[in-house]
């Protein structure tokens, strides 16, 4: 199918540009300033979603902008993976845009008008590399969003958020400056191009096996916000942000930004083919397993609830890295839709951590006791996710956990769903007390104090959980999509 030229994919980045402006321009009136975020969230979607069609029937919606350098051009392209990315940033871009005027009225947090516009910037640059359609597009649409989330991060502007801040932006511009620029001149070097193309744009290449297990290490560290280990410090670290933030890092856009551009490399750069002849993807298989397994112990030890989900982020971030180096059809599709499934359900489980400290001013879980009780809506979303994320049906996280499974097996590597199936385990361990916790603990004296569901928080929470639920029981839309990227 030929391509279909179009200006929708810069529609979709500039409908958030444009929120950012107007946001500031409304800075003294704050009821126009907040209506801003969910219209131009509302918008985005229905832009990314009228390109579906196209996508599904195995076209791309593309736009050439201008050329940099010879082989070296501005431009975008709707395909299918970057469809999937694009439609989670975008639709849950609506409901934490919601959940964020409750949050930051509820508490009545300061410097309102640059979260909101840093927000939305934030959101067109999440958009703006999922539609990147080469390697110096997406890269700038990655700079772009570590810079707009710093301000984010140190929200809070104290100590603590220096620190954070300070770790987030070390690492990520660190990464990007050395390694992830390193990567890029010697893919331009070897094939004189930083194209998407499929089936790779280095397959065939005349280049060393070396110099090519290199460039691909480069990127896989250079994109630090996928928070493979060692890589992974700066998400915990940057847990001091405000909890519409914290969403934002770990479902929306940092982190999923950093994975999605790690398969960009493995099926648009590599090509599976050449990852499976420099036996890289073994290799990336156990480093990411072992991501998974000491990331998940690391949050069985946490007390503070975002510190955990936190941890769990690190986890669940390699499994779909971990999907796509076992290079397997099955494997592969599970590592794709595993970005939809883990962003919908840990985007309510900060959701309820958030409304949780906003009702109680709560952070520790063993200070919960009882509180579902309470709060019988959050912990009630709390505990859908859960079982999301530890992959029970009928459950998103158990769509993409079946396959990831299945996949191991197709693949012959059963090592690796026994890191599955090892996962899903500390997964409960962690997960459930937290549950079990809020509603059956017997209530402190401190927790008897009266709390309250804040509907503005509540209702996006609730409504993220039902589309954990919604995925599980009808994943066609991205199964369709992650089958077209492997085709």
């Amino acid at each position: 199918m030929d391509p279909v030229i179009s200006t929708r994919p810069l529609l979709a980045v500039a409908v958030a540009g444009l929120a950012a402006l107007a946001i500031l321009f409304l800075n003294k009136r704050e009821k126009l300033r907040d209506a801003v975020s969910p219209i131009a969230a509302v918008a985005m979607f229905a832009i990314v979603v009228s390109m579906a069609p196209t996508v599904l029937a195995g076209g791309t919606v593309e736009l050439r902008l201008f050329e940099v350098l010879p082989g070296i051009d501005v431009a975008l392209r709707a395909d299918a993976l970057g469809m999937v990315f694009a439609t989670v940033s975008s639709l849950l871009w609506i409901v934490a845009a919601v959940y964020s005027i409750g949050y930051m009225r509820h508490l009545h947090e300061h410097a309102q008008t640059r979260f909101f516009a840093c927000f939305a910037t934030s959101l067109a640059a999440a958009v703006g590399g999922a539609f990147a359609a080469n390697l110096f597009t997406l890269v700038i649409f990655y700079e772009v969003l570590s810079l707009v989330t710093y301000p984010l991060v140190y929200h809070h502007e104290d100590e603590e958020g220096w620190r954070g801040s300070r770790k987030y932006l070390v690492y990520l511009m660190g990464a990007s400056k050395s390694v992830l620029l390193a990567a890029l001149a010697l893919t331009y070097h070897i094939a004189g191009s930083l194209d998407f193309v499929r089936g790779g744009l280095l397959t065939g290449a005349n280049a060393s096996a070396t110099l090519l297990t290199v460039v691909y290490f480069c990127y896989l560290f250079g994109f630090a916000k996928a928070a493979v280990m060692p890589m992974h410090a700066w998400l915990p670290a940057a847990m001091v942000a405000p909890t519409p933030v914290s969403a934002l890092l770990h479902a929306v856009a940092v982190v999923k930004m950093g994975v999605f551009c790690v398969l960009r490399v493995i099926f648009h750069v590599f090509g599976v083919s050449t990852v499976g002849e420099l036996g890289l993807g073994v290799a990336t298989a156990y480093l990411v397993s072992f991501t998974i397994l000491m990331a998940s112990v690391y949050a069985l030890t946490r007390d503070d609830l975002k510190a955990r989900l936190a941890y769990s982020t690190v986890s669940q971030l390699s499994y779909i890295v971990l999907g796509a180096v076992l290079l397997s059809p099955l494997a592969m599709v599970g590592g794709i839709i595993h970005i939809a499934a883990h962003a919908f359900s840990k985007i309510t489980l900060f959701f309820c951590a958030g409304s949780i400290y906003c009702a109680s001013g709560k952070r520790n879980i063993s200070d919960m006791a009882g509180i579902g009780r309470r709060l019988p809506w959050t912990m009630g979303a709390f505990f859908v996710a859960s079982l999301s994320m530890i992959g029970i049906p009928p459950t998103a996280g158990f769509v993409s956990k079946w396959y990831l499974a299945e996949g191991s097996v197709e693949a012959g590597q059963m090592a690796f769903l026994a890191v599955l199936l090892a996962s899903s385990v500390l997964n409960a361990a962690y997960f459930l007390p937290v549950s079990y916790t809020a509603f059956f603990e017997a209530e402190t004296k401190e927790s008897r104090a009266p709390v309250r569901e804040i509907p503005l928080v509540a209702i996006p929470l609730v409504a993220t959980a039902i589309l954990s639920v919604l995925m599980g029981i009808f994943p066609y839309y991205f199964v369709t999509l992650a089958d077209g990227v492997i085709r």
